[in-house]
């Protein structure tokens, strides 16, 4: 989300976002519709049982930075509608909310049944057991208590209310019990909280369990059953678990004075502080306790969310598997391009003809290997990148020290606002800095999301030739493996020139020449898309066929919005594969008949945005790092780029035809947002994009 001004101005764009008219779909509305279809791959019995638990545990998630990030941004918004309503927007923050709130809790009654209904029955019918500890034998409560007198209680930090001398305070997202207690010397009512140290700790604990068994137990439970360690001299009257969630959006005022760098190592740390947007609890709590908690941490009935037993179920994630592979998706082998692999090096290979690699099909190692031999190449003088969300340990990160190190000029624009990677991306900045690498750091009032990179090479005629990554996915090798995405290397000189202008940009702030070829936010880019759009209402008005195919993780910006209904009114056919937010509603009369929208969840997260105009047989294609949100068009830097090798098209073509298809995992969009299952005919051929486009590449290879 792009960074504030100032809070007021925020909250007017915000409330642009939220407005819902009979044209747009709310912005947050929809991301629920999206997170619901999660919940739903969790319910899919075609989904293996392991994969099932995973998507329960990206559901919990989601939703937790949905109430760190949106809810609390909509909050901020009731509370400064308070002291300024903005009349021309005509929305209200508090209904808004309650409609939030209300969806919410019906996803969470279905996830919590999935949970215990489903998954778990579906786990112990495999021998697997999550145990309570009233179903523990005299062997498994020993090694609780053994694990917990050697482990847990070093990190256990009770709070007793009206006891402790320091504020009581609860650190965002992390785990809590709260405790009513009663004194066994003054009989006197007590109140307190606990720690549930799953940040230091597994969550799940495996204990003994019986010959073709597998039996593990919550950390939280291991915590509950010895609380007599813990608070001695009381009997435990109540103990229910709790989470805070607070405003995590980064608030910096990105004017052009000031250091930049030390206001974002400033809210860092004041992140933790932030107001709270959810305050998650046991539904079963005593209205007491509830009350006493509450009023300690002042918070509203709008801050209270009931829960289950257990909170932070992403953890799930990192439950383990005793069984193996069986209950997970089959592995697929990242697959390696002969046609790099053809030539000794990256570049030759790169000289010969673009090259396009397709993520998670194909290996990362491919990039890799482009900054790895740019490193060492002796005839490489030049390397430029920029990087959004960088890997902890990245690989990319390293080469490019070793080329400092070997004499290359080296200049990395690197992201500070990146939201929650904004501590990594600055560790490696400084690091990156002491080994010599020029380090551009954010432009105020501006995000760069690009994905790209520049690499030049002196030829034997002493002149300069550029080698460009331009990719539709970050620079980072751990999300390559679940992002599908796509990077283009190529040496197209008109391409590398204008990306080399980009880069001039971000380190010089000067004004670019006119793009021919990119299309760039801040610059072409609205009008750019206007054009193509237009080409294609022409072609329908001169009585030739118009047709647009788009996929995007988002749409919210209305100006494109409007443009897509303008080519829908003119009878332009329009495809549109979105995976998350769709402000944009397909299917209405006179308005988006023409539109239709699918979106597609699967085991890999569709990232890519890609762009199609047919013009008439003329097919132009492009791809890029930008969503059709307001802030990517209009207050970031984003590079969308054209792809000019006619394989290359192909590929891309092929690749969208077989989502168009997917009557597997894709799911319409209807003028509710509602999920509806792509109806498969009766001896319809199965299509499923994200495995059928596998199997396609892996093919593509063997006959290359």
């Amino acid at each position: 989300m792009e960074e504030h001004k100032n809070t007021e101005q925020e909250s007017e764009d915000v409330l642009e976002a939220q407005e819902s008219t009979n044209s747009y779909f709310n912005r947050d509305l929809s991301w629920l519709t999206f997170n619901y279809r999660v919940l739903q791959e969790a319910k899919s019995k075609e989904v293996p049982l392991f994969e099932r638990l995973r998507f329960l545990a990206i559901y919990s998630s989601n939703q937790d930075e949905f109430f760190r990030v949106r809810v609390a941004n909509i909050r901020r918004l009731v509370e400064i509608g308070k002291k300024k309503i903005n009349k021309a927007l005509d929305i209200d923050p508090d209904e808004l909310l309650d409609k939030l709130h209300e969806r919410i809790q019906i996803q969470l009654e279905e996830y919590g049944h999935t949970m215990r209904n489903n998954v778990l029955k579906e786990l112990e019918k495999n021998g697997v057991f999550i145990m309570d500890p009233d179903q523990l034998n005299e062997d498994q409560r020993a090694t609780c208590l053994h694990y917990f007198k050697t482990k847990v209680l070093s990190f256990l930090q009770p709070y007793h209310f009206n006891l402790t001398m320091r504020e009581p305070f609860l650190n965002n997202r992390e785990l809590y019990f709260a405790l009513k207690l009663r004194s066994k010397f003054s009989q006197g009512i007590k109140f307190a909280f606990l720690n549930i140290p799953s940040n230091r700790l597994p969550r799940f604990f495996k204990i003994p369990s019986p010959t073709f068994q597998f039996h593990y137990i919550f950390l939280d439970d291991i915590v509950k059953m010895h609380l007599d360690f813990v608070f001695p001299d009381y009997e435990v009257l109540e103990c229910k678990s709790i989470k805070m969630n607070k405003d995590a959006d980064l608030n910096i005022e990105d004017e052009f004075s000031g250091d930049l760098v030390e206001k974002i190592q400033k809210q860092i740390q004041k992140r933790n502080l932030g107001t709270p947007s959810r305050f998650l609890f046991d539904r079963t709590m005593s209205p007491e306790l509830l009350d006493n908690f509450t009023d300690v941490f002042h918070l509203s009935e709008d801050d209270l969310v009931s829960g289950g037993r257990y909170h932070s179920l992403f953890d799930f994630m990192d439950f383990p598997n005793p069984i193996g592979g069986a209950l997970e998706f089959e592995p697929q082998v990242s697959l390696q391009s002969n046609k790099i692999d053809n030539h000794r090096s990256i570049f030759t290979a790169i000289d010969e003809a673009d090259r396009m690699l397709h993520f998670p099909y194909h290996s990362y190692n491919y990039i890799l290997q482009f900054f790895n031999q740019a490193a060492i190449d002796p005839h490489v003088a030049e390397i430029k990148v920029t990087f959004y969300r960088m890997a902890s340990d990245s690989l990319i990160g390293n080469a490019l020290i070793s080329a400092a190190k070997n004499g290359k000029k080296v200049t990395v624009f690197i992201e500070l606002k990146a939201r929650f990677d904004e501590e990594n991306n600055l560790l490696w900045a400084e690091k990156m800095q002491k080994e010599g690498i020029r380090i551009i750091f954010s432009i105020p009032g501006l995000k760069v999301h690009a994905k790209v990179a520049l690499v030049k090479k002196k030829t034997d005629d002493g002149s300069n030739k550029i080698y460009c990554f331009f990719g539709t996915g970050n620079l980072n090798e751990k999300t390559a493996s679940i992002y599908c995405d796509h990077g283009l290397l190529t040496c197209h000189e008109k391409m590398g020139e204008e990306l080399d202008e980009v880069f001039k940009y971000l380190y010089k702030r000067k004004q670019p020449k006119p793009f021919k070829h990119l299309l760039v936010s801040q610059f072409n880019i609205i009008e750019e898309f206007n054009e193509l759009i237009d080409r294609e209402i022409n072609h329908v008005k001169k009585g030739r066929a118009g047709k647009i195919i788009i996929k995007l993780n988002n749409i919210e910006e209305r100006g494109m919005i409007d443009k897509l209904y303008e080519a829908s009114r003119a009878g332009v056919k329009i495809e549109m594969i979105v995976r998350s937010i769709c402000c944009l509603i397909p299917g209405v009369k006179g308005m988006s008949e023409n539109i239709t929208v699918r979106r597609i969840v699967g085991r890999y997260l569709e990232h890519a945005r890609v762009f199609w105009f047919k013009n008439n047989g003329k097919d132009e294609l492009f791809m890029g790092s930008a969503d059709w949100m307001k802030r990517n068009l209009k207050s970031r830097v984003e590079v969308t780029y054209p792809i000019y090798d006619e394989a290359l098209k192909q590929e891309v073509k092929e690749i969208l035809n077989l989502q168009l298809q997917d009557n597997t995992k894709a799911v319409m969009l209807d003028e509710q947002q509602n999920n509806i299952r792509v109806e498969r005919g009766k001896g319809e051929k199965l299509y499923h994009a994200q495995e059928d486009t596998y199997q396609m590449v892996k093919k593509w290879e063997q006959v290359s």
